[in-house]
């Protein structure tokens, strides 16, 4: 009978030993549990402060005519040739080739070059009136697309 008594003590220790880890290993799953939560919680938050500020930049620039895609056409397709819709885009490395490339091929080719520039300038700004305001916005603006 003792050997039975200790059998039951021996499997009374281990079933004991087992529910304790058991609850350690619960215990630190719910710990792992609450910070990821608090983890995707913040980050959540922190998405919507991202898309709240994207929201809203982008209706004031298209409310208050920051949206240059009017001017930078119609200029494009008036001076495209010297570049004047790259700098009002904010390209000026651009606008400077478009510029010397008109002026130096301009007068080496007496006005072929210049002729090719303004074609340039041309099929620009028909691309920038014909695209939608979020288009234009996207490509040109925040995407800084220079060239077509």
């Amino acid at each position: 009978m003792s050997d039975e008594k200790n059998f039951s003590d021996n499997l009374d220790d281990k079933t004991d030993k087992a529910k304790e880890g058991a609850k350690k290993a619960g215990d630190k799953a719910g710990e792992f549990a609450q910070g990821a939560k608090e983890k995707a919680k913040d980050f959540a938050e922190e998405a919507k402060e991202t898309a709240s500020e994207f929201t809203e930049s982008a209706k004031e620039t298209f409310g208050s005519g920051e949206n240059k895609k009017v001017l930078a056409g119609i200029l494009a397709i008036l001076l495209g040739s010297l570049g004047v819709h790259k700098f009002i885009l904010g390209y000026n490395k651009e606008g400077i080739i478009l510029l010397v490339t008109t002026l130096v091929l301009g007068t080496v080719t007496c006005g072929f070059g210049a002729g090719l520039t303004y074609l340039v300038g041309l099929v620009e700004g028909i691309i920038y009136l014909t695209k939608s305001d979020e288009d234009f916005y996207n490509t040109y603006q925040v995407g800084k697309k220079p060239w077509f």
